[in-house]
C-alpha cells in the first residue's frame, strides 16, 4: 500500500455508490476515508462503523447520495475475528497500549475450560465501554480523559453477544469468532474473558468480516483502489440503495413520482402494510425510501437528488 496522503483541495465530482472496503491494519477509519476520496475525487463521503487502527476487515463506505440511507443500513450485528492475548493487561485494553499487569497463564487451561467460559459470554448483558473511546462526556471523547490520566465514570451499555465460538488457541493467545449488537467493545471482551479465567487479558488482534448481512467475501483492498484507474475505481461501486437493497419496494408511476420528488405524500392503489419502503420509478431507478402509516398512503421520508 502506498503511503496514504492528506487531502487537498481539488476538483470533486459527484459521486453515488457504496464501496466495500478491507481497511488495513495501521490508519484510522476517517484517513482511509480521506484517502478513498481523494483517489475517486468524490465530492462527498462518510463510512459506517469506525474500525480503530490496529483493526482491519469491512469497512462500507458511502460516497454523495448513498450516505442519507447509511443508518438504516449499518444499523446492524457486526461480526468479527479477535485474537486474545492472555496473561497480560495492556493500559489501552489492546496490543498498542503499555503492559500494566503480566500474569503466568497456566499450562493445563483446556479447551473444555475455553468453552465454557465462551459460552457463559453468550446472550444479553451489559459492558463498561473503555475509557480509550471516542465517547464523550461533558463534550470530550473519553481518550482525552485517558491520554491525561483521568479516569471517569461511564455508564454500563446494554449489548448483546449472539454468538461466540473458539476458532483456534495456542496459549497464551485465542482466536474467537464474535457476533453481537452495534456498540460492543471487542477490546472490554477480551478483557472480560481473560478475567473469568482469573487472568489479565488484552485484544492482540481483530479483523471484521460481517456488517449484518454484509460479508467480506470480495471487499476491495486499498491496493487495488490505488493501482486501479479512474473507470475501474468508479466500477468497484455498488448502487446507491446497495445497503437497504432487501427492504420491501414501492413502484410509482410518472406522476406520482413527481409528488415524491417533491416531498409530497402520495396516494398509492395497493394496500401496504405500514412500513418504511425503498421507492422507485417504473424505469427502476431508485427515488428514496417513504414511509407507509395508513394502507394507502406514502409519506416520503429521504428522497434522493437525482441531479447529484
Amino acid at each position: 500500500m502506498t503511503q496514504i496522503i492528506s487531502t487537498t483541495k481539488r476538483t470533486r465530482r459527484p459521486i453515488d455508490g457504496v464501496l466495500l472496503l478491507d481497511k488495513p491494519v495501521g490508519p484510522s477509519s476517517s484517513r482511509v476515508l480521506g484517502h478513498v476520496k481523494h483517489l475517486l475525487k468524490a465530492a462527498k463521503a462518510g463510512h459506517g462503523g469506525t474500525l480503530d487502527p490496529m483493526a482491519s476487515g469491512l469497512l462500507p463506505l458511502m460516497f454523495g447520495e448513498s450516505t442519507k440511507y447509511a443508518a438504516e443500513g449499518l444499523d446492524a450485528d457486526k461480526t468479527y475475528i479477535a485474537e486474545i492475548a492472555l496473561g497480560e493487561k495492556t493500559s489501552t485494553g489492546d496490543r498498542e497500549g503499555e503492559t500494566i499487569l503480566r500474569m503466568p497463564v497456566p499450562s493445563d487451561l483446556s479447551e473444555e475450560k475455553l468453552h465454557a467460559v465462551l459460552r457463559a459470554f453468550q446472550g444479553p448483558q451489559t459492558q463498561i465501554p473503555p475509557m480509550f473511546s471516542a465517547l464523550k462526556k461533558d463534550g470530550r471523547a473519553l481518550y482525552d480523559y485517558a491520554r491525561a490520566g483521568e479516569e471517569v465514570d461511564r455508564p454500563a451499555r446494554k449489548i448483546t453477544i449472539h454468538a461466540i465460538a473458539l476458532l483456534g488457541w495456542a496459549l497464551p493467545n485465542l482466536i474467537v469468532r464474535v457476533v453481537c449488537s452495534k456498540g460492543t467493545y471487542i477490546r472490554t471482551l477480551a478483557e472480560d474473558i481473560g478475567a473469568a479465567m482469573g487472568l489479565p487479558a488484552h485484544l492482540h488482534g481483530l479483523r471484521r468480516v460481517g456488517v449484518g448481512q454484509i460479508e467480506d467475501d470480495g471487499i476491495v483492498s486499498l491496493d487495488s483502489l490505488e493501482q486501479a484507474n479512474d473507470e475501474e475505481r468508479l466500477s468497484f461501486l455498488k448502487p446507491v440503495d446497495w445497503l437497504i437493497r432487501d427492504w420491501p419496494q414501492i413502484v410509482l408511476g410518472p406522476s406520482q413520482v413527481k409528488r415524491f420528488q417533491h416531498g409530497q405524500s402520495v396516494m398509492v392503489s395497493q394496500e401496504l402494510t405500514p412500513d418504511v419502503y425503498r421507492v422507485n420509478a417504473q424505469t427502476g431507478e431508485f427515488l428514496g425510501t417513504g414511509r407507509v402509516e395508513s394502507h394507502h398512503m406514502l409519506n416520503p421520508e429521504r428522497v434522493r437528488v437525482l441531479s447529484s
